[in-house]
């Protein structure tokens, strides 16, 4: 990453924040063409989970060249220009927090891994229960489990990377602190707890 002030290298905090996105965007390559698709995903165990149809062009991508890049972004508030005491437009900026995952897909087969990736995503989508656990014994998951395709993104490298003012002297990120505060709207609120949680570790 080129600009390693923004960069999070915490085992946990990348948990958290895939945890915390309802979806990624999945690049692949699909006769000779670049393909980007999005995915609902589940992270365990440094491995990105997702599902889809077993025939298609994402299979068929898949099946062909299982190289991939995955991103998994977070908006923050946009940073006017104005926010800066400049009439001049360079200032202008979204934060934002993303992670990006590079690596390749693996189409798994074996039921035990595919009832592992479908109940991860279960868990994450649906946290409070009310289905009956995904088992391959059980009738209603059978033909189920032999329909769906369940894949698994192994990862060679996975960068963290959160943009929510690191780079700015603490004076002048103060400052915009209090001009966000005065904006108030709901991204104003979750930004300003991202940027006071990088203050807090930085003063550690």
């Amino acid at each position: 990453m080129r600009r390693s002030e923004f960069q999070i290298e915490d085992p946990a905090a990348i948990t958290s924040f895939l945890d915390d996105c309802e979806y990624g965007v999945i690049s692949l390559i699909s006769d000779g063409e670049p393909y980007g698709v999005t995915v609902n995903f589940a992270y365990r165990e440094g491995e990105i989970y997702f599902h889809g149809a077993l025939e298609g062009r994402k299979a068929e991508a898949i099946k062909a060249d299982a190289r991939c890049s995955f991103t998994a972004a977070k908006p923050y508030a946009y940073i006017p220009s104005y926010f800066s005491d400049t009439r001049s437009a360079c200032p202008a900026t979204q934060f934002f927090a993303s992670v990006i995952a590079e690596g390749h897909v693996i189409r798994l087969n074996a039921v035990e891994q595919k009832m592992f990736g479908l109940t991860a995503l279960m868990e994450k989508m649906q946290p409070e229960g009310g289905y009956k656990p995904i088992d391959a014994a059980n009738p209603i998951y059978t033909k189920m489990l032999e329909k769906t395709g369940v894949y698994v993104i192994e990862s060679d490298c996975i960068t963290f990377k959160v943009k929510a003012g690191q780079n700015l002297s603490k004076d002048r990120c103060g400052k915009l602190m209090e001009r966000i505060k005065a904006r108030d709207t709901a991204s104003d609120h979750q930004t300003l707890a991202l940027m006071q949680s990088l203050q807090n570790k930085e003063s550690l």
